[in-house]
């Protein structure tokens, strides 16, 4: 008999190592094995939703899985999966879940470079979504008496003084309706509508309604966000024009009829 060589102790020691792996699991459903990975997947998920992932948690996944399998194997024998319509939703979840995968897989490829986020800024730093705006308000309840404050503001009455007399909004009411310096998507759609539409120095001619209720808005100053402080967004507009150009190039040499 002869002596194994390292290679094949080497070639042992690997299918020993990898075999738990490749046989770990949650369960077994009528024969059928629960894999550890597709437990795993959803722990990331609810991680990604702010769960911890703690032993409690892992429990709630095997049983959930658990109750999938056994619902998925009734359906199997009753031959739900060769319903048209079910069929259909099967090719679906496929197909959009190795989409999704492509679409990864193009930005773990293409990681955004310092060249083409700065040129994205460049190009976008005039946009509203990247600047801060200091303003004020008064939140009031009707629009009558909206109306009625912005006539006494352009007869000359004081914005900061009608605020802190009238303005329904607690947070900024002392400060005489004045906002910490924010982007325009910290506000609610209307009011950042209205805001960043303003020249520095005006005031909205009209109420502006939102949920809280009408709205005079003031914006006193404006300026632009450095290139670090929008570095995540640009990251992320790169990444999804990316994607964009890659799904552009296949489409054009698809053969589509």
């Amino acid at each position: 008999m002869h002596k194994p060589t390292l290679l094949t102790l080497a070639f042992a020691m690997t299918l020993t190592l990898a075999a738990p792996a490749a046989m770990a699991q949650v369960a077994k459903v009528n024969g059928t094995p629960i894999p550890q990975s597709r437990a795993d997947a959803l722990a990331r998920e609810a991680a990604a939703q702010g769960r911890p992932d703690n032993p409690e948690l892992r429990d709630m996944i095997k049983q959930e899985l658990i109750t999938r399998e056994i619902m998925a194997q009734e359906a199997v024998k009753l031959g739900l999966n060769k319903n048209q319509e079910v069929s259909t939703q099967l090719d679906l979840a496929r197909q959009s879940v190795l989409s999704r995968a492509y679409i990864n897989d193009i930005g773990k490829r293409n990681p955004p470079t310092e060249e083409a986020m700065r040129k994205a800024y460049e190009q976008n730093k005039d946009q509203p979504g990247a600047s801060e705006y200091k303003a004020r308000h008064i939140l009031v309840a009707t629009e009558a008496e909206a109306k009625m404050l912005i006539t006494q503001i352009n007869g000359g009455a004081d914005f900061a003084k009608l605020a802190a007399e009238k303005s329904r909004d607690e947070g900024s009411k002392p400060q005489g309706g004045e906002l910490n310096w924010s982007p325009a998507n910290s506000y609610v759609r209307p009011f950042a509508e209205a805001m960043v539409k303003l020249q520095k120095g005006a005031m909205t001619a009209a109420p502006v309604q939102s949920q809280f209720g009408w709205h005079i808005i003031r914006l006193d100053d404006k300026r632009q966000l450095s290139y670090e402080a929008l570095k995540p967004q640009l990251q992320q507009l790169v990444q999804q024009e990316t994607v964009q150009r890659t799904i552009a190039d296949l489409r054009a040499k698809a053969k589509i009829e």
